[in-house]
């Protein structure tokens, strides 16, 4: 563990050289496609630097936040675009933590002049309040007897609490790198996670509510370009279908890669598939949408529950195998000891430290 902590102070102190490079040099080089050249370097540098990890705490979280999201972002900044080339970004203190950060700083005139329509609970509270993660993590400590002994749970059970487990650490994860941003910087800022659990449909549960970073990110580099070209063929009114399959195809794609990264193993393409699902999915509900024009609505006590299974079971069927494929469990419950273990030493050691200041 000693070693991977070493590999990530490395890893980020690259990436903050790397991003400093970008926002130096970009300045004195128009957007386009010199631009793209000119920090093209960098974009191949952050898909290798998560390969130094192996853990899930820190390569895979390092693996989204950097090859993904950050990649993403420097690209719609080589073309004068996306969240590095607004006025908020110009301060070096800023350019780094949202170029490598999944933080989105709160702007709702900016969200609307992009076309953006984030859940309106999100404007008003920004970040959650900390007894509302607080309550989900005593959810998971809650699963942890239940671990312990899985020969005498159903699998399907465990397979549950293991989707919830993921959706809880992701979310906490997110929420702490946030809150560190915010206590740092001064801004801000809106939670990546809205209460998934309360989808009325996979529209809803994408667009509004899950893992909402990749959602902004995903919309000006896959979404729009695909729309624009796709309405130059079948037309404005459907253009948004191609346009969102795409972006669950690029998603897709994308969790291959950072699965890699924690498992180092060859992609089976399973997760690729859960996404072409919902991107199906997702497809059927725009068309629905068009074709009914808002004649026809499910109340929330039928689409709820109907939206949460779907996505349950998609996720139990192809989600969750690919995970575990990257062996998510073992490599968890052994950092999980790890961390345990050094919170044991740690409060050993205060507690010597306190005994011999109390006995001078």
């Amino acid at each position: 563990m000693e070693g991977e902590i070493s590999n990530f102070i490395m890893v980020w102190t690259l990436v903050v050289i790397s991003l400093t490079y970008c926002h130096t040099i970009c300045q004195n080089v128009p957007s386009g496609t010199k631009r793209l050249l000119a920090i093209s370097p960098v974009i191949g540098l952050f898909f290798i630097l998560p390969l130094s990890l192996t853990t899930i705490s820190l390569g895979g979280l390092t693996s989204f936040f950097i090859a993904w999201l950050c990649n993403f972002k420097l690209i719609l900044f080589a073309y004068g675009k996306g969240p590095l080339s607004s006025s908020q970004s110009f301060s070096l203190a800023y350019f780094v933590p949202i170029a490598c950060l999944p933080i989105k700083i709160h702007n709702p005139i900016e969200s609307s002049k992009n076309g953006e329509h984030p859940c309106p609970e999100i404007n008003k509270r920004g970040l959650k309040s900390p007894m509302n993660y607080v309550i989900k993590c005593l959810v998971i400590v809650a699963f942890l007897p239940a671990y312990e002994r899985k020969d005498r749970v159903h699998p399907v059970m465990i397979n549950l609490m293991y989707c919830v487990h993921v959706y809880v650490g992701l979310e906490v994860s997110l929420a702490v790198v946030g809150a560190m941003v915010r206590a740092l910087i001064g801004v801000r800022l809106e939670p990546q996670f809205e209460e998934p659990y309360l989808s009325t449909s996979l529209q809803d549960f994408w667009g509004r509510r899950w893992n909402l970073m990749v959602t902004n990110i995903l919309r000006p580099t896959v979404y729009l370009p695909v729309r624009s070209i796709s309405s130059r063929v079948i037309g404005r009114m459907w253009a948004p279908l191609p346009a969102s399959f795409a972006c669950f195809l690029v998603s897709g794609l994308m969790h291959e890669l950072i699965f890699y990264y924690i498992g180092r193993k060859e992609p089976r393409w399973v997760v690729t598939s859960f996404f072409l699902v919902h991107g199906l999915g997702v497809a059927v509900e725009i068309a629905a949408k068009k074709l009914f024009a808002g004649k026809f609505h499910l109340p929330r006590a039928v689409s709820i529950p109907m939206a949460v299974s779907f996505i349950l079971a998609t996720a139990l069927w192809l989600f969750l195998p690919a995970l575990l494929w990257c062996d998510a469990e073992d490599k968890a419950r052994g950092e999980d000891m790890a961390v345990i273990d050094f919170v044991n030493k740690t409060w050993t050691v205060l507690r010597f430290s306190s005994t011999m200041i109390v006995s001078r």
